[in-house]
């Protein structure tokens, strides 16, 4: 086990040079004009101006050169400055990141919980209305995009209901909380200010579900068909003869190895849900 997570651990390196290599061939490529983004549309006709912004940014060198810039400034911690407001992006990340993570945490907690519950709902009741339910739930789930269904949230139970705060991390006039993670529910809660925690918490509630939705199905699927697997296995129907009852042996035996599934894909999950936070934190 420790050569394995070694070997893991050792090409990590490599595994982030191939992803910032890629990044970069792939910013080459992009056939828009790059001073574009830089000076502006209505400056690309000024000579002077294309010149110290080619020239700032070292776009009049070859591309093996600015290959080489690029990866020494990441190895120097400098991820350049971000056309868009003109700022570093390290401090762009760092004041926008902890939201994201925040929102994605959230999302992994409910698809966890809520898929497991359902999931073992579902098998434990196998051939009924409520297993019916639940896979039409975990089907759509995995199939609605999430922008789609953001929108579709966002009208019904803000706009019509009322029932939901709208779009945003807190209320209007709410101030922030004292930033010491980023994230809002926690720093809240270790200033003690509870009102703020549920305001946070409440902003939190319906983006996180419907980012959730899709890793949700997917769960409730995993779960399901290995607790109705696990059921009918050796060690299962020794347990029930030994006198267990059918609820002892699925929740003492079955939901453990039933489990063991959901961690792999929680774990190959996160980077989408993460991905998949930009759609969600634009809508709402």
């Amino acid at each position: 086990m420790i050569r394995f997570v070694a070997k893991r651990l050792a090409l990590i390196p490599l595994l982030l040079w191939g992803i910032v290599t890629i990044a970069f061939l792939l910013s080459h490529t992009v056939v828009d004009n790059p001073l574009a983004s830089i000076v502006g549309e209505r400056n690309l006709g000024n000579p002077d101006v294309v010149q110290a912004a080619t020239e700032r940014w070292g776009l009049d060198k070859s591309l093996p050169e600015q290959y080489v810039a690029y990866i020494t400034n990441l190895l120097q911690g400098d991820m350049g400055t971000s056309f868009r407001t003109k700022a570093p992006v390290g401090a762009d990340l760092a004041e926008r990141l902890p939201a994201t993570l925040e929102l994605a945490a959230m999302a992994l907690l409910f698809a966890i919980v809520l898929g497991t519950l359902l999931g073992v709902l579902a098998a434990r009741m196998k051939g009924k209305v409520v297993d019916g339910v639940v896979r039409v739930l975990a089907l759509l789930g995995s199939s609605l995009p999430v922008f789609w269904v953001g929108l579709v949230f966002l009208f019904l139970f803000y706009a019509t209901l009322g029932v939901a705060p709208g779009p945003g991390r807190l209320s209007a006039r709410v101030i922030p909380p004292p930033d010491l993670t980023g994230f809002y529910t926690v720093d809240a809660l270790l200033a003690g200010d509870w009102p703020l925690f549920v305001d946070a918490f409440q902003h939190l509630l319906m983006p996180a579900l419907i980012m959730s939705l899709a890793l949700l199905g997917t769960v409730i699927r995993i779960v399901r068909s290995q607790m109705l697997e696990e059921q009918g296995s050796d060690y299962a129907r020794t347990a029930r003869a030994k006198g267990m009852t059918r609820s002892q042996v699925l929740n003492r035996h079955v939901l453990r190895n039933a489990i063991t599934p959901v961690i792999t894909i929680v774990g190959v999950s996160v980077g989408l849900l993460i991905m998949g936070a930009v759609l969600i934190e634009t809508i709402s």
